[in-house]
């Protein structure tokens, strides 16, 4: 149907943006500072004036129209142009009292922080960071709920995703950005009997594994690797993090993949072997993942490059074993450690 844009109230369209975003009319309405019921009234006259449902229930969430969905990039884009227009934001670091939540896996902040806490003391010394636990490769509801400002680790079906909703021009809720990409190696104690010659599949696959899972399931990609080849492994341990991984390797005849990066950047090049893995196993690529509600927070803006330098700067002591995003190829969008067959196959370029 005609729009008469003349007479049109153009708040509505801020609640449609957001309710599109957030996928619920309640977090629209929180993030908006506005009741449940006024942000239903304000969806309902959109709704009347465009003549088309918008969104429908879905589950626990809500489910755009087709029409919804052309029309949303169009309104994201003008909105963030007018409020870039009409108030820039500004964020000094030397003055600035920020308090920044990053959820990361262990192996990642003892990558990025060292080059981080010196750039805060350096330029921003007011501003705080809180590092959580990354318990998750989907760690989008924690950023959708406000819980972290970003995520930092390996979320290979999250990126999937991404790439294939931009591929058909979806409007999308989150950003993302590459910092390295590296690759996988087996490891195992000095002195161990499969040290000193090159490790075989048949050698591999007879001895007793760890397991590095986020959930403790005692398989992973390795394990669907090998079974895509007929072959299968022992996982005797399940520890869910590199670390322990690595310590516990260094003291016992079990043997573990690790992010070749890892193994220096601990300090454990003296205590562990390293081996080529006799199989195929996926890059590995690490991404900060943030709300588009941040996009252009120049607070927000800093932290990603702040990010961005702490990685390069952790690149430039490991010549060889990891590249920098600009220099890396696109990898396989293959899953973790602790994927299933099931969530492989749910796991398209989404």
């Amino acid at each position: 149907m005609d729009v008469n844009f003349r007479t049109l109230d153009l708040n509505l369209l801020r609640v449609f943006d957001e309710v599109m975003a957030e996928r619920s009319i309640t977090r629209a309405a929180r993030n908006l500072s506005m009741t449940q019921p006024a942000a239903s009234n304000a969806l309902r006259r959109l709704r009347q004036a465009l003549g088309d449902e918008l969104v429908r229930r879905a589950g626990l969430g809500l489910e755009p129209t087709p029409r919804a969905l052309a029309l949303w990039p169009v309104v994201r884009d003008a909105l963030r142009h007018l409020e870039h227009s009409l108030a820039p934001a500004v964020f000094e670091p030397a003055e600035a009292d920020n308090v920044f939540t990053l959820a990361t896996a262990d192996a990642t902040a003892v990558e990025l922080l060292p080059s981080v806490a010196r750039r805060f003391a350096s330029e921003a010394p007011g501003v705080s960071l809180r590092v959580v636990p990354l318990t998750t490769h989907d760690p989008r509801r924690l950023l959708a709920e406000e819980e972290v400002d970003l995520a930092v680790g390996y979320f290979p079906a999250v990126m999937a995703d991404l790439t294939a909703r931009a591929q058909a021009g979806e409007a999308m809720a989150f950003e993302a950005h590459r910092l390295y990409v590296g690759r996988y190696a087996c490891v195992m104690r000095r002195g161990h009997p499969l040290a000193r010659a090159p490790l075989t599949l048949d050698d591999y696959c007879a001895a007793r594994h760890l397991l590095v899972s986020f959930s403790g399931r005692p398989w992973g990609f390795v394990d669907e690797a090998l079974a895509a080849i007929g072959r299968q492994r022992r996982v005797v341990l399940t520890a869910n993090q590199l670390f322990t991984a690595g310590r516990v390797v260094a003291g016992s005849d079990l043997l573990t993949v690790l992010p070749l990066h890892f193994v220096d950047m601990w300090g454990m090049g003296t205590d562990l072997v390293v081996h080529e893995p006799p199989l195929a196993l996926p890059t590995i690529h690490v991404d900060v993942l943030w709300h588009r509600r941040l996009h252009g927070s120049p607070a927000h803006v800093w932290l990603r490059q702040v990010l961005a330098q702490a990685a390069q700067e952790a690149l430039a002591h490991l010549p060889g074993q990891v590249q920098g995003a600009a220099e890396a190829a696109e990898p396989r969008p293959e899953g973790g450690e602790e994927r299933s067959p099931a969530a492989r196959r749910r796991t398209g370029r989404v």
